[in-house]
């Protein structure tokens, strides 16, 4: 009997990661062929998929593949979305049409990256805030990159059950005065502002040309100013710079935007009573884990007057790695084909 393969991928708004994995009981697919591909090198999701299945390592086996599952980063429905920050549109119905698959399944990312927790290893998390987890209890992930992805979890019969959720776009709830200067801000752009429009890679350079707006904030140094012009993912400049304390401006900017995505996190918390967990994913987080651990994204966390006990109980964990929504889509495939 030949050997089946999975497909997966996980579109984001700025990359695509995609995998040929062993259809099999293991508890994550053996891996043979992975590739991460920039969103503006291609017209659609198509196209992309189509270079990956041209790689000799997995040309070979395109006709042993069972299954295959999208994680995109937008509502799906009816197999089908559009995605909120690059504007593809995707059909999974078509896709294996085109493709010659036998089947595709598309699910948000943020479900595919709740299925996905549950599968890593030890030292893929670190731990910000122990507290106190409780057993079966729900449990959040949250993650800024392009966008705002947020998913709970429910415990079901043996195991839990990811529910995805579009909170990333509820309305931005600024705590202090300096963010009820960056909402005024950002209104005259948006008129309405969500929390993606500031906890987001795009998000932090809002925050970062606000700051440069206010009295007395400074002007970014002139090695900051160059980086910016050479490089297009401005967010990470920015990040990296705060995180080597090369100029003052980007670490105000940084511990802003911190502070606002622990709070953020803070208020679903409450909302889900996420006593099994919080764990805080998508492309940033891995990338500023050690600015994460300052303190600022766990005070903001807590800081909810009554309720700040309940807080500090909930375990706060980041995910570092940055394919967690892969592997679910993975496993969605690995149950497609069983």
């Amino acid at each position: 009997m030949s050997r089946q393969y999975l497909l997966a991928a996980d579109v984001g708004g700025t990359k695509v990661a995609v995998s040929l994995a062993v259809a099999g009981a293991a508890a994550r697919p053996e891996i043979v062929a992975q590739q991460v591909y920039a969103c503006r090198e291609f017209a659609g999701l198509q196209p992309l998929l189509e270079n990956f299945l041209k790689l000799p390592v997995v040309a070979e086996r395109r006709g042993e593949i069972a299954a295959a599952c999208f994680a995109v980063a937008g509502p799906v429905a009816s197999n089908s979305t559009t995605l909120t920050n690059l504007g593809w549109a995707i059909d999974g119905n078509a896709l294996a049409v085109k493709l010659r698959l036998p089947e595709v399944r598309l699910m948000n990312d943020f479900f595919a990256a709740g299925r996905g927790i549950g599968r890593l290893a030890p030292g893929e998390i670190e731990t910000l805030q122990a507290g106190n987890p409780v057993a079966r209890a729900a449990r959040l992930i949250i993650g800024a990159g392009t966008g705002l992805g947020v998913g709970f979890l429910t415990w079901h019969d043996e195991g839990y059950t990811v529910h995805p959720s579009e909170a990333g776009h509820a309305d931005f709830a600024p705590v202090d005065e300096l963010q009820d200067r960056l909402l005024a801000h950002l209104r005259r752009s948006f008129g309405r502002v969500s929390y993606e429009r500031v906890v987001s890679g795009p998000g932090l350079m809002r925050i970062f040309s606000v700051l440069l707006q206010e009295t007395g904030a400074g002007i970014p140094s002139k090695q900051l100013q160059e980086a910016l012009k050479q490089r297009a993912d401005t967010a990470e400049v920015i990040s990296e710079f705060a995180m080597a304390r090369l100029d003052p401006l980007a670490v105000r900017a940084l511990e802003l935007f911190v502070s606002i995505y622990g709070a953020f996190a803070g208020n679903l918390a409450l909302t889900t009573l996420a006593r099994g967990g919080v764990y805080v994913s998508g492309g940033i987080a891995p990338k500023i884990a050690p600015t994460l651990k300052e303190g600022a994204f766990l005070r903001a966390f807590v800081h909810k007057g009554r309720f700040s006990d309940l807080l500090a109980a909930m375990p706060v964990r980041v995910v570092m790695n940055p394919h967690v929504g892969l592997y679910g889509a993975l496993l969605e495939a690995a149950r497609l084909c069983a």
